[in-house]
């Protein structure tokens, strides 16, 4: 468990120099430091050239602290519970991570920014990227500086806890099931901004917990202290209540994986969605490929007529990741011509992992009772 303590200790490190950064976090000792600034003072370097010189920190080194001072922290791979599944919080200038803020713009400048808070992550099967899109968008909403909070509503086979190392004994089930002890929401301390409520215990009634009016109340409740709220939800075909979630998060991002999903399965996801009033913000296409071959372009055209909403269509293969915006000017609710889709095969979902914090205050004392002596 990671205390409040620990959490401001990260947030200070941004009025700090350089070298103080890199003595307050360990990665160089007070004498380091001091051998620093006088080889910085007899040949005129900076910081962190002279600390280069003398071989004491390497470039890495220096990214890291500049990247809290400026407040966009990233974690070191082998320094942290969270898992490299969670690119954006490793690698935060590779070209997919770049996509995955162009979606983020797009989704601050038409979900967010209009006075939303609340998104759902749905997908119609397993092992499209669904859980892997809902985490690291979560970490460049946060990484914007963005008061971010994720939340696992899958439960039955959740996963954000393993994705971020942190504990799983408590969580959205223990909530609407009245049954809390001790943390529920989890700080990522390392990432600032970032915080998870993850999944809690299986119950023997996931679907009547998440239908419960509870969960209303507690989305409503959370809004007031969380700017953006990313919900990774079931997968749809196998679990009415991924449509129920979106219904009241108000609005859903659409995940699919190219050469797997049929388009008819996400065209009756889209249809059930309209159905509760659920708006779709848009769509990722999650790719296995380098780039969609012609026909999944096409596919995207069919969902766009039938939605008539934002599309967003990122390619999204381990490697790479492409952002582009989807053409939605469709006047016919049809296709023009038959699509064929490839039936997809079973693939290993996502690895999980990282992070923790205290449990929420006492505003959110009307959904779950704290204790105190946990």
């Amino acid at each position: 468990m990671i205390d409040e303590a620990s959490t401001a200790h990260f947030s200070d490190l941004s009025d700090q120099s350089i070298g103080q950064i890199l003595v307050s976090v360990g990665r160089i000792s007070p004498d380091d430091a001091e051998r620093i600034y006088k080889e910085q003072k007899k040949h005129k370097l900076r910081f962190g050239d002279a600390a280069i010189a003398l071989g004491l920190i390497t470039e890495a080194d220096i990214q890291f602290a500049l990247s809290h001072q400026f407040r966009y922290p990233y974690l070191q791979r082998g320094e942290s519970k969270v898992l490299e599944s969670v690119v954006a919080a490793y690698s935060p200038f590779s070209p997919q991570v770049e996509a995955l803020r162009a979606i983020r713009s797009q989704l601050m400048m038409r979900w967010f920014g209009v006075g939303r808070r609340t998104l759902a992550i749905v997908s119609p099967e397993s092992g499209e990227g669904r859980s892997w899109l809902s985490a690291n968008l979560a970490v460049v909403f946060s990484q914007l500086g963005a008061r971010t909070l994720l939340i696992d509503t899958d439960l039955r086979s959740p996963s954000l806890h393993r994705m971020f190392g942190i504990k799983n004994r408590n969580g959205l089930s223990s909530i609407l099931g009245g049954r809390t002890t001790g943390n529920v929401v989890f700080r990522i301390p390392s990432l600032l901004d970032l915080s998870v409520l993850p999944s809690g215990p299986v119950p023997p009634n996931p679907q009547e917990l998440l239908t419960r009016p509870l969960l209303d109340r507690m989305f409503a409740q959370l809004a007031n202290s969380f700017d953006v709220i990313i919900i990774d939800t079931p997968p749809a075909v196998k679990y009415a209540e991924c449509v129920s979630i979106a219904a009241r998060a108000g609005g859903a991002l659409l995940v699919t994986r190219q050469d797997q999903s049929r388009v008819r399965t996400v065209s009756d996801l889209c249809a059930r969605l309209k159905d509760v009033g659920v708006v779709i913000a848009g769509c990722v296409l999650n790719a296995s490929e380098e780039k969609p071959k012609g026909g999944a372009g096409f596919m995207w055209n069919q969902a766009a007529a039938a939605s008539r909403d934002l599309w967003l269509r990122a390619v999204a293969t381990r490697p790479r990741l492409e952002a582009k915006i989807l053409n939605t000017d469709t006047k016919s609710e049809q296709p023009s011509r038959p699509i064929h889709s490839v039936q997809p095969e079973t693939q290993p979902r996502p690895s999980r992992a990282k992070g923790s914090t205290s449990v929420m205050d006492a505003e959110f004392e009307p959904i779950y009772k704290k204790n105190k002596n946990p």
